[in-house]
């Protein structure tokens, strides 16, 4: 089958949906685990979330006879970087090329801007490992998938802390992406906004201010009932990541939240384990070109995927 790579376009979003529900799911049923998404509604929430965030920057690939789609991936366009978002195959074109072939474009278009790509990838899936490894990414860090169930009366723990948390507000914007570039060395202006406009409905952006008033980390989480997720974020230590992270539980009772742990920030695992959370999974930060150093704590998510 040749393949045709084009660019998403909005008359594609139950297309893509389908296909990120259907070529998940079967991938964590194959290999023993259970369904990621309830139903394909679910999954749209990264095309909505996509097409707000980044208009444009998606790709498919289309069969040119039939004109169903045997692939798509988005792509956010930062700064400092190109990140590569959820990259999805059918089923029944694995092994054909796709995800090469939209991968090769993506380069291309970071190539022609100088910058950096980076992913977050699963460590079991040795198929996309290779893929990625092949094109000459590199793992940087390793990321503990922690699920924590929140009771239904809500979530009872307390983090001491010196911190002052609070939600974020419109001035706080620079200092958040000041602290991002410094601690991780990337920017990704348009997603604070994303979380503090909130357009929405379900994201929250917190920050923790110092004795001084400094701003010393920052934490979104996403209460959306197909992608449930505590961060992106960062912070300046492990102290002030948990405190953040305890602020936006409060906010998920009933719910089981996941949550992307650097597997070096000890403290924040064993607290965890402590609040009952459970591992279900690794996941590999990629970088393809330069990378820098974390200083602190840095928390990814799968929506969205710009860090």
């Amino acid at each position: 089958m040749s393949l045709m790579v084009r660019k998403m376009a909005v008359a594609d979003r139950a297309a893509v949906a389908e296909l990120i529900c259907v070529s998940t799911n079967f991938w964590y049923q194959i290999h023993g685990g259970t369904p990621i998404f309830s139903a394909e509604e679910n999954a749209d929430v990264f095309f909505d979330t996509y097409e707000r965030l980044d208009p444009g920057c998606g790709l498919v690939v289309e069969n040119p006879k039939t004109g169903r789609l045997s692939g798509s991936c988005f792509y956010h366009l930062r700064p400092t970087h190109v990140s590569l978002g959820i990259m999805n195959v059918h089923p029944n074109h694995v092994g054909r090329g796709v995800a090469r072939a939209i991968l090769e474009r993506i380069l291309q278009i970071a190539d022609a801007r100088t910058q950096p790509v980076r992913l977050v990838s699963s460590t079991e899936n040795l198929d996309s490992y290779s893929l990625y490894n092949r094109a000459g990414f590199v793992p940087r860090a390793v990321y503990q998938d922690m699920l924590l169930s929140v009771p239904a009366s809500g979530f009872s723990q307390r983090v001491p802390s010196n911190q002052l948390i609070r939600e974020a507000v419109t001035s706080d914007l620079p200092g958040i992406a000041a602290l991002d570039q410094r601690l991780c060395g990337i920017r990704r202006d348009p997603d604070y906004a994303l979380f503090l406009d909130n357009a929405q409905g379900f994201w929250r952006l917190m920050v923790a201010l110092d004795g001084p008033g400094n701003l010393c980390g920052w934490m979104a989480s996403s209460g959306h009932r197909g992608c449930n997720m505590i961060g992106p974020g960062a912070a300046e230590d492990e102290d002030t990541a948990l405190a953040l992270l305890a602020a936006h539980l409060i906010y998920h009772a009933g719910r089981t939240p996941i949550i992307l742990v650097p597997a070096t920030a000890k403290k924040m695992t064993q607290t965890l384990y402590r609040w009952g959370a459970q591992n279900s999974e690794l996941h590999f930060q990629q970088v393809r070109g330069v990378f820098s150093e974390i200083k602190g704590v840095h928390m990814p998510t799968f929506l969205p995927e710009s860090a």
